[in-house]
């Protein structure tokens, strides 16, 4: 075993370049630097004055609500800040922001929930979301995640109604040597069915089970996604063992009623947020936190297959507050 550790010349060279590549949370930062931007040079000026005041408080306000951190938890933001000045006596730029941390820390902690997979063979994962969220892309970096930690996987291309969502996952699945199984058209339970009968007998880890896009307003939509959900019961009686929502960040406030819509219908257990890189409303997470609380399992910083990672409360308060 030790000949592993002994690494000749030529393999130098790829070794530095893995070195040189940015950690996970190097890329978290980069890919908050929207939301960042937005936060940064203003709550600098806000804070200058070294005092919580009225002013102060109406200006941080202003700056959370528009990062689309909602009234909620703005409000519960805004409290626990006026507490903190009470109680430390804050009087510096950095007192003040770093109580701003802490409190926006405290919402977040508790979606900081670690997906455990191995608690079911096969453990399956439902997963829903709204043309365009980026749920399709997710499955297929979900797929090479839960291979990078030793698990097999097989994917289920349950949305049968968009041609280019089966093409698309079975691309991710020639990336990834994952077994995708699809078929041309028919019942999007009957392939979800079809795959989880598969991973039985292969001794498969993880089923990621697609369905179709949908609005929370097609209701005939709704119910289908419902009828998969028993569908999956039916052959695997505690599952679906997981059922992901994603959503992209881009959309702020309106998660809130994705979460509630889809959580009604199919009894939503964990959230993917992705696109984070590509807005300044990544706030919309503590929204979440205060209004319809569930797990962040994972978010997306980037297009790239390693750009899907497990939620750190930490290092998303780090990299909104870092300067």
């Amino acid at each position: 075993m030790f000949s592993f550790l002994k690494k000749s010349a030529p393999d130098a060279q790829p070794e530095a370049a893995a070195a040189a590549a940015p950690s996970w949370r190097e890329r978290l930062f980069q890919g908050l630097a929207r939301t960042r931007a937005q936060w940064g040079g203003k709550l600098k000026s806000i804070f200058s004055r070294g005092k919580v005041d009225d002013e102060l408080l109406e200006e941080l306000e202003t700056l959370l609500l528009t990062s689309d951190v909602g009234i909620e938890a703005t409000t519960h933001l805004l409290d626990e800040l006026k507490k903190a000045a009470k109680r430390d006596r804050l009087e510096t730029p950095e007192a003040i922001q770093q109580a701003l941390s802490d409190a926006l820390y405290a919402i977040l902690a508790p979606l900081e929930q670690a997906l455990d997979v191995s608690t079911h063979k096969p453990y399956v994962i439902m997963i829903a979301g709204v043309n365009g969220a980026g749920k399709t892309t997710s499955i297929g970096k979900l797929a090479k995640y839960f291979q990078s930690q030793g698990k097999s996987v097989l994917l289920a291309a349950g949305d049968t109604f968009r041609a280019a969502a089966r093409e698309q996952l079975q691309t991710w699945g020639e990336r990834n040597n994952v077994t995708v199984i699809a078929q041309e058209s028919g019942d999007p339970a009957a392939v979800i069915f079809d795959a989880i009968s598969a991973a039985k007998a292969r001794g498969i880890d993880v089923v990621l089970a697609d369905t179709a896009g949908r609005l929370p307003t097609q209701l005939h939509l709704m119910d289908e996604i419902a009828k998969v959900r028993r569908v999956i019961q039916k052959i695997e009686p505690d599952g679906p063992h997981e059922t992901l929502l994603v959503l992209d960040a881009n959309i702020g406030q309106n998660a809130l009623q994705q979460v509630k819509a889809f959580d009604k219908a199919i009894n939503v257990t964990g959230l993917v947020v992705t696109k984070l890189d590509g807005t300044a409303k990544g706030g919309v997470v503590a929204a979440i936190a205060r209004q319809c609380p569930k797990p962040i399992r994972f978010i997306g910083v980037g297009e790239q297959i390693d750009d899907l990672r497990p939620f750190s409360a930490r290092d998303f308060v780090d990299a909104l507050f870092d300067q």
